[in-house]
């Protein structure tokens, strides 16, 4: 990446929007900008888990002012992600498809899971190198966090569906603090937690740190009253406890540093974070400077070296787990990028995009047989859908999901997917790749040729006689791969001389 580079990453979480704006300096990202609404998407879910229009309209209304904002970047520079509210949101393609038509980027849904990892890149970046072992918390609007990690690298992550406002609205639902409430709050709240103690116990780790919404709020609150800057106790917290139960309600609470976007969820956040500072038996958290948004822009760095993604790794891991054939999925990848290659746009970054996507699914096209070997395809784009892998938005596993299940068989089950050419593409090289891979041999591409017409939707595969003879199976099998064409927008003519 060129130094002097502008970034920028959303974070569309359940209480507030974030923009952050920085720019990549020779490792390092200085800030340009920060922007903050609160939009309390996560308090916008009906009886049913969808969004309400309300809801939707405030989003929407946050996502036009941040477009105005970003008017001039390119796509490369900015990555929108969203959190525990979209992850929940039934109707979250609406609200995702108009927000992307008005910000002008795509937006993606990430797993718990890849929001940990995310929010432990931005908090161990902007911490001074250490062999420290770290728990980070993050206490979202409708998810909590938790992370361990060594350095830069998270070693366990686990997001768990008790927030700020899920917790406010379930038991402070009128503003009201009691004992009796913050007593239910708590011990709930340890209820959903509890699990987390097998694998975050006080043994795995030397300093907790908390970032941003809920622990940043109380931490300021704490500091302005005369406690330790940059942390929270437990008997800072037990503190603030008392003084929430003497105003009696959210409205009455009067306390320097408590921000009026705060005020409505204050409740729900601290009987959290007490529950579980206590039961992970934290005495001290430090406040983290670094956040998801961070995280984001230093995973945008990272991934333009294609030797830190986290995804390759991901990836990796995955066809391990499942017993892959490494030696035939090298293979079947080297021959689908060969025939994309004939195909593609030309030395184009989105080109090399595309390359990677159709690396993976190659890389993965045969996970699903660990399941059973009949109809893998189906139970390969199931783990796909069903996985968190670390780097992944979930909308992008989908898209490689969809690859999978793509790579054998009728193509009418994908019938949506042929208005995009660059798929339709992917596709085919996928599926001849297997064919010409078929014996679990290398291919000859020698006296093969692949051609594609993108106006007429036509493909041309052409081999020579002697190509044929050498593999008549292989011919088999493209003929009845033509045939497999005929059902779809695109045509696949294949030609023997």
């Amino acid at each position: 990446m060129n130094h002097g580079t502008l970034l920028a990453a959303i974070d569309l979480g359940s209480n507030s929007f974030r923009l952050e704006i920085g720019r990549y300096d020779h490792g390092q990202i200085q800030r340009i900008e920060y922007l903050k609404e609160t939009v309390r998407q996560g308090n916008g879910l009906d009886e049913d888990r969808n969004l309400t229009p309300d809801a939707m309209e405030r989003g929407w209304a946050c996502l036009a002012r941040f477009a105005e904002r970003l008017s001039g970047f390119k796509k490369a520079q900015v990555r929108a992600v969203a959190t525990q509210t979209l992850r929940e949101a039934k109707n979250r393609d609406v609200f995702i498809q108009r927000g992307c038509e008005i910000l002008g980027f795509p937006i993606e849904v990430i797993a718990g899971t890849e929001e940990a990892r995310l929010i432990y890149q931005g908090v161990s970046h902007m911490l001074p190198h250490s062999d420290e072992r770290r728990l980070v918390i993050d206490i979202g609007g409708r998810s909590t966090e938790l992370v361990l990690g060594l350095g830069t690298e998270a070693t366990e992550t686990a997001s768990f569906r008790v927030g700020s406002v899920t917790w406010s609205m379930a038991y402070f639902p009128q503003g009201e603090f009691t004992e009796q409430s913050f007593y239910r709050a708590e011990i709930a709240a340890q209820a959903v937690l509890e699990e987390a103690l097998s694998s975050y116990p006080r043994t795995q780790w030397d300093t907790a740190y908390g970032a941003s919404g809920t622990v940043g709020a109380v931490a300021d609150i704490l500091a302005l009253s005369g406690w330790p800057a940059g942390q929270v106790t437990r008997e800072g917290l037990n503190w603030l406890v008392k003084c929430l139960l003497r105003a009696g309600h959210a409205s009455q609470v009067r306390l320097e540093g408590l921000k009026e976007d705060r005020r409505a969820v204050i409740g729900g956040g601290v009987s959290v974070l007490r529950a579980l500072m206590e039961l992970l038996e934290i005495d001290t958290l430090q406040v983290a400077q670094g956040a998801l948004r961070h995280g984001v822009l230093f995973e945008m760095v990272e991934r333009d070296d294609h030797n830190t993604d986290a995804r390759d790794i991901s990836v990796q891991r995955l066809a391990q787990k499942f017993s892959v054939d490494a030696a035939q999925a090298t293979r079947v990848s080297r021959a689908a990028l060969t025939l994309f290659e004939r195909i593609a746009p030309k030395d184009t970054p989105h080109t090399d995009k595309l390359e990677r996507k159709l690396s993976w699914a190659a890389h993965l096209h045969e996970v699903g047989m660990a399941i059973s070997h009949s109809d893998y395809h189906k139970h390969g784009a199931y783990i796909l859908d069903n996985a968190d892998l670390l780097g992944f938005g979930m909308q992008e596993l989908h898209r490689l999901s969809v690859l999978i299940l793509g790579q054998r068989g009728k193509l009418k089950k994908l019938e949506a997917e042929f208005d995009e050419p660059d798929f339709v593409k992917m596709l085919l090289s996928l599926r001849i790749a297997i064919i010409l891979c078929h014996a679990r041999k290398e291919p000859d591409h020698n006296g093969l040729s692949l051609r594609c017409n993108d106006l007429r939707q036509l493909f041309v595969l052409t081999v020579d006689a002697e190509w044929t003879s050498r593999y008549p199976q292989s011919a088999h099998l493209l003929r009845q791969e033509c045939a497999a064409w005929e059902r779809t927008p695109w045509t696949l003519h294949f030609l023997n001389h």
